[in-house]
Parts: structure tokens; sequence; C-alpha cells
């Protein structure tokens, strides 16, 4: 009773109130905020098992990070400056390569005005040793074919399914008949790994999850990393919170608080 926890759950949390099993707390460290320890979990659980678990990222080695200032690119960034060495290309919109470059992202690349491939051959001509895909569609076989003998394609999302406010099914079955397919006989030869990841299907695996948070608070007590947060909104402006992530304006994560953070009320008061 009384300590302070971060929250894991399928659904159910856009509320004041929230009643869930104490297996899915876990304590916050200290000195965090409770607005970085919603941002926390769900994205650095997700890139510390994608860069560890299955990529098994060492010194001296490539990684191609796409939607790199969204929440679980931002937490790749900071986990991947954890080991010594590591060169990380990232994608996202022109405006947003600056604040890449000063998280530690070697080589920001425009994917809206550049072929991210050919872009990353150009300095790495043999390609990458891992990639994280949360596009889906013709982009994992593009992330496939950049990876370096031994190399590693982690595929955790289908982004490329969401094309606007509404749902396309243009876009849909597009994404569905362009989707990656491989065969253990073809990987055999290619001497790849490709792997997927859903945390959402690991509803009951506490003590996996428990083990990897206890090492990212150990992380973020010693300073090596720290949820960036983009924007803070209250519920009633919801709305207004999606669509900055819709439009892909955000660097960070986008948080949603019951009410207007106490500063803000005041100022609108004044």
């Amino acid at each position: 009773v009384g300590d302070k926890v971060m929250v894991l759950a399928k659904s159910g949390l856009w509320q004041e109130v929230v009643n869930v099993p104490a297996r899915q707390t876990f304590l916050m460290p200290a000195g965090m905020s409770f607005e970085e320890a919603a941002a926390l979990p769900v994205n650095y659980i997700t890139a510390y098992m994608i860069l560890f678990d299955f990529g098994n990222l060492r010194p001296n080695q490539s990684v191609l990070i796409h939607m790199a200032a969204g929440g679980v690119g931002t937490a790749a960034t900071q986990l991947c400056k954890t080991v010594e060495n590591v060169t990380i290309f990232g994608t996202a919109s022109a405006s947003k390569h600056d604040a890449l470059r000063s998280s530690g992202v070697a080589h920001p690349i425009d994917y809206r005005t550049m072929d991210y491939a050919e872009e990353v051959r150009k300095i790495s001509p043999k390609g990458v040793d891992i990639v994280l895909d949360p596009l889906g569609g013709s982009d994992t076989s593009k992330a496939f074919n950049l990876l370096k003998p031994m190399g590693k394609l982690i595929t955790y999302g289908v982004a490329n399914l969401l094309t606007g406010q509404k749902k396309s099914l243009v876009a849909m079955a597009k994404t569905w008949w362009n989707q990656f397919s491989i065969n253990a006989l073809q990987l055999l030869h290619h001497n790849k790994a490709v792997c997927g990841y859903d945390l959402g299907s690991m509803d009951e695996e506490f003590e996996l999850i428990g083990r990897v948070l206890s090492k990212l608070d150990n992380l973020y007590s010693q300073g090596k990393i720290k949820p960036k947060i983009d924007s803070v909104w209250p519920f009633d402006q919801v709305a207004d919170a999606m669509r900055q992530m819709q439009e892909k304006k955000n660097i960070g994560k986008v948080i949603l608080v019951p009410e207007a953070p106490k500063e803000e009320s005041k100022k609108e008061e004044n």
C-alpha cells in the first residue's frame, strides 16, 4: 500500500482509477516521475527484448531503427548507446534529424524523400547487423535484404496499415499482399534470422517481463536511459494527443493524464 508503481495492461488504462492484479505492477525506481513511468514499460521492454534477447546486440555492430523519433525508437537508441561503438541508422522526417543526432543516431534518413535502403548501403555497403521493423509489408522484405550475413530482422508491428484517420481497406490489402514470407530452407542458405515480437501476447510471462524491467530500472538509476516525453495531454484533449502522433509530430512519448498539469491550469487562469 502506498507504493509508486508502473502498470502493464492490454487495455483499460485511459481512466482516472484503474484496478489491476498486483503481479501486473512493478515498483518505480527512486526519482522517476509518473510521466516517465507511463512512458517506460511498453517501449523500453520492447526495445530491450528486441535488441538484446533477439538481436544479441554486441559492440561494433550496426542497427537500423525505423520511426526513430517515436517511443520505441527513442528507447532503442538509448539502449544501443549502452553498448560500445554501435552505429545507429534511423528513419524519420527531416524536421526531427537534429534531435536524432543529439540523441545518438549517427545517420538520420528522411524516409519521405529518400530510399532508406540505398542510403544505408552508401554508408555501409554490406548492410547492417540488426533491423527493427515496425512497418510490415514490403518494408520487411527490404529489411531482410539489408541484413549482413548473420544479421537479424525483428518485426514487431505493421504501421503501414495506418495511412490516415480512417481504416483503409486498400492499404490493408496492399500491406497483406506485400507481406514478407520465407521458408526454413531459404533461411538456411541466407545465414540470416527473422524474429517476431509482440509484447501483448506475453500476458502471463510476468517473471520474464519482471527480469527485463529490473534491468531497465538499473539502467535508469545509472542515468543510462531516460524516457523522452514529447508532450502531456489531459483526457479532455485526447483527440489532439492522438492527432500529434497521427501527424507524426512527436519526438518521444505522448502521455495522457486525467487532468491538465497544475502549472498549465494556472497559466490559463491568469
